[in-house]
């Protein structure tokens, strides 16, 4: 395997980016943490989010290099689900929203496939693959037309809804009634079971190919880390709030380099 180009941006200045991207001579992933929905944490020093990511950082470490994709959910799940000794387990089924929450795309260098479990996307050979929540757009959309009202009707402008994403706000609820449909109709890490038919698997055939591996922060994937990053910052420059022809389920708040956290790494195999 051969490492083309790495990067991990955290959307907000303030925030140390770590272990978003592991490579060993096994795997490479990408990890995104789930933007928190809940004020209660498991570990008070950090979001849940984050602490799963970390919690899968730490698995693809130990994990067998001839795991299948169900040997790797099944102990990746296990292992994240350590963390919930002494929980109320019964709650945690009941409320999604306050479990440890990540999606990561890994690349098995044994099997030569890519699995993806939750909301990431990968370009092969220029072919783009992803596996979206079954409700984001919908959410998305919802968002889109809220902040447009406020817009028109006075109440916000485009400043003071970067500044406070009000329509945000007014659609945590429909997120959270969505997070109920976590690891049932789509996967996520969370340590609950990951229903293997919602995992994205991309087999490889024999061959040299160019992959990148990203997150959902980039709305629109290029074949190179520059190109990805003026695109974004094309879309941040013409529609900040996330609500034309892009649409997100948050805005890109003032004082922070994008709306949401990214992690692009690109590479290729023989």
């Amino acid at each position: 395997m051969e490492i083309k180009e790495q990067s991990i941006t955290p959307k907000s200045r303030t925030v140390e980016p770590e272990d978003g991207i592991v490579v060993t001579e096994n795997f490479i992933a990408v990890i995104d943490g789930s933007t928190s929905k809940s004020p209660v944490r498991l570990d008070p020093s950090m979001s849940n989010g984050r602490l799963c990511m970390l919690l899968i950082s730490e698995y693809i470490r130990l994990a067998s290099p001839q795991s299948s994709a169900a040997d790797f959910c099944d102990g990746l799940t296990r292992h994240i689900a350590r963390k919930y000794a002494g929980s109320d387990i019964a709650r945690l089924t009941e409320h999604p929203e306050e479990r440890l929450t990540a999606s990561c795309i890994i690349y098995s260098h044994t099997r030569r496939q890519i699995w993806m479990i939750g909301d990431c996307q990968c370009l092969v050979d220029g072919q783009l693959h992803d596996n979206p929540k079954p409700s984001e757009a919908i959410i998305a959309g919802r968002r889109a037309e809220i902040a447009l009202h406020m817009l028109q009707s006075g109440e916000a402008t485009v400043a003071s809804l970067r500044h406070d994403d009000k329509a945000r706000k007014a659609i945590i609820p429909e997120l959270i009634e969505a997070m109920h449909g976590q690891n049932i109709t789509y996967a996520v890490a969370d340590g609950f079971p990951i229903p293997m038919d919602k995992v994205r698997i991309v087999s490889l055939n024999p061959g040299r190919h160019d992959i990148i591996m990203a997150s959902d922060g980039y709305p629109f994937l290029e074949t190179t880390l520059a190109a990805s990053e003026k695109r974004l910052a094309s879309q941040l420059s013409t529609d900040p709030l996330n609500i034309s022809h892009f649409k997100a389920t948050k805005a890109y708040i003032d004082g922070n380099n994008s709306f949401d956290d990214r992690a692009y790494v690109s590479f290729r195999i023989e």
